[in-house]
């Protein structure tokens, strides 16, 4: 088999057993209007389910980057895939809250996923395609519309425990498949310093705050969508998680188109237009939110998730050609920033929901903070050196603002 054919093999594993962890990572969100129904909860406490499995996701990253470069993503992943397994099982037995926050804590071990793949694609590529290949292997995000789209009507139609047998089985079946089919880069390359990822400094802070936004306002509006349609539209879980779905495919195709784009054009123009294009819907969404209709929304929703997935792919352009000789390092520190920004805003639209009974300062604060990375990107499109434009290196980025 050829280089090509062998980097397309790996390349195609790396991205189902993506979409299998981000399936498993999933499975909490479409049904948090049905627990905080079925269990009194507050909008605080049902939306903190749904953030739940990021805390973890986000908190493994880093060193799941680090023992990917050291081990390698076969390995690893394989692992993850196996383990995932048991709490996607115990998902469909937990009943009472506390059961639900400790499931839903160890699905996130699912969610690290995304730091094993980089360096693991990255290794099969040249820098020049890397955009690209990520890009492909960001495909994986459809495990979320997998979640949305298949887990309600299931349970609506077999019980809770069916879907997490069937995601448990599913997660085993795709971790022996990949120990037996996938293989490591023959130039991984040394272990990771994780010390001199973290001396990055700038290079490493604006691209964990792009990722904040773009990967993790993703995350956060995928999770918060179905609740948020049943709430404004009386939709059944089944109904809203359809509709989610759509918002998470967008983005998934964006994902690649993004890094595609990027590889041609550079990522640094890319982002400017993907935050300028968030800060519009952010802007429509809370204007809508007091009294929403659901033409207006559903565009705003589809678009927004094509301006986050486009950014999302123009960010991990940048990652390995920043920290060629770290790559699972950087993406586990970059990703974690990404985890934690899907982290935090549920919680906090459940506390002003609960408070104020409105959805609108939730949109308001994404606005403030894609604001933030427009004006950084624009600065960087204006001053940065034609070879930072195109993705850069190291030493040519290694400048403050």
């Amino acid at each position: 088999m050829s280089a090509s054919r062998r980097a397309t093999a790996n390349l195609v594993l790396a991205t189902l057993a993506f979409a299998l962890c981000f399936t498993a990572w999933s499975l909490i969100a479409p049904f948090a209007k049905t627990f905080k129904h079925d269990l009194g909860l507050d909008y605080t406490e049902a939306l903190l389910l749904t953030a739940i499995p990021v805390v973890l996701g986000s908190l493994l990253r880093v060193p799941l980057g680090i023992v990917t470069d050291r081990y390698g993503g076969r390995l690893v992943f394989t692992l993850l895939l196996a383990f995932s397994a048991l709490p996607a099982v115990l998902f469909g037995y937990a009943h009472a809250y506390w059961a639900l926050l400790c499931v839903g804590f160890l699905l996130g071990t699912a969610g690290a996923s995304f730091a094993v793949g980089v360096p693991f694609v990255a290794g099969w590529y040249g820098r020049e395609r890397q955009g690209f290949a990520l890009g492909i292997y960001g495909i994986g995000n459809i495990g979320t519309a997998i979640a949305f789209f298949g887990a309600p009507p299931v349970s609506n139609h077999w019980g809770r425990a069916t879907v997490g047998w069937i995601t448990g089985i599913a997660l085993l079946a795709g971790a022996a498949l990949f120990y037996l089919l996938a293989r490591d880069a023959p130039s991984r390359g040394a272990p990771a310093d994780y010390g001199a990822v973290l001396r990055g400094g700038w290079r490493l802070y604006r691209l964990a705050f792009f990722y904040f936004i773009t990967f993790g306002g993703f995350v956060a509006m995928g999770f918060l969508l179905p609740t948020l349609l049943q709430d404004w539209f009386g939709y059944s879980k089944s109904v809203a998680g359809a509709r989610a779905a759509g918002f998470i495919i967008a983005a998934t195709v964006a994902r690649p188109v993004g890094g595609w784009v990027a590889d041609r054009v550079g990522p640094v123009p890319v982002l400017v237009l993907a935050f300028a294009g968030i800060a519009i819907d952010a802007a429509v969404l809370a204007t809508l939110a007091p009294v929403p209709r659901i033409v207006p929304v559903s565009i705003a929703c589809l678009t927004l998730g094509c301006f986050l997935g486009a950014g999302s792919g123009a960010v991990f352009k940048i990652v390995p050609g920043e920290f060629p000789d770290n790559p699972g390092a950087a993406a586990g520190v970059v990703g974690a920033a990404g985890g934690l920004g899907g982290f935090f805003p549920p919680i906090y639209v459940g506390l002003v929901k609960d408070a104020e009974g409105t959805y609108t300062y939730g949109f308001v604060g994404l606005l403030v903070f894609v604001i933030g990375c427009l004006l950084l990107a624009v600065w960087l499109l204006r001053t940065a050196p034609p070879q930072e434009l195109r993705g850069g290196t190291a030493s040519s980025l290694d400048r403050g603002p």
